[in-house]
């Protein structure tokens, strides 16, 4: 399966934060947390920093990165909500990683995963991802423990 990665638009950036919605215990809506919403919507805020992932013509994830350190690039991600839990996962973190790997000069790749999604934290693993460390955030309407995770490049 091959990903398409480009930077997101407007209309999609719309589509993603007013209409993915996720459910049961991997529960995140987007609009629930004012400050990441509005950095999300905003072009200016955004730059070049999150992509929409398509698949054959089709929205189906988005992903953003950052440089955080020398050879280190922060990551985030999201797979539309219908296709979530049905295996397709692996392949599209697999993409993300190679198109950051392929694109940016970096060393390690890193990750924020909520302790509470443990079929992500599991998909991490899988893929690579190591635990670094845990910590508490205020996000999404309360304050969560989440996972800080590091991928190394080339092992």
């Amino acid at each position: 399966m091959s990903y398409r990665f480009q930077p997101i638009s407007q209309e999609q950036a719309e589509d993603i934060a007013y209409n993915w919605h996720y459910e049961g215990d991997y529960s995140y809506d987007m609009e629930a947390d004012q400050e990441d919403l509005q950095a999300f919507l905003d072009p200016y805020t955004r730059g070049n920093s999150i992509f929409a992932v398509l698949k054959n013509q089709e929205l189906v994830a988005f992903f953003s990165m950052m440089t955080v350190a020398d050879q280190t690039m922060e990551i985030g991600l999201g797979m539309k909500p219908s296709l979530t839990g049905k295996g397709l996962g692996f392949d599209f973190l697999k993409n993300a990683i190679d198109f950051v790997l392929a694109n940016y000069p970096c060393e390690m790749i890193t990750l924020s995963v909520a302790t509470f999604n443990l079929r992500a934290i599991k998909l991490y693993r899988k893929v690579g991802f190591k635990d670094a460390h845990t910590y508490m955030q205020a996000t999404n309407g309360g304050v969560y423990e989440f996972l800080k995770m590091d991928y190394i490049k080339g092992y």
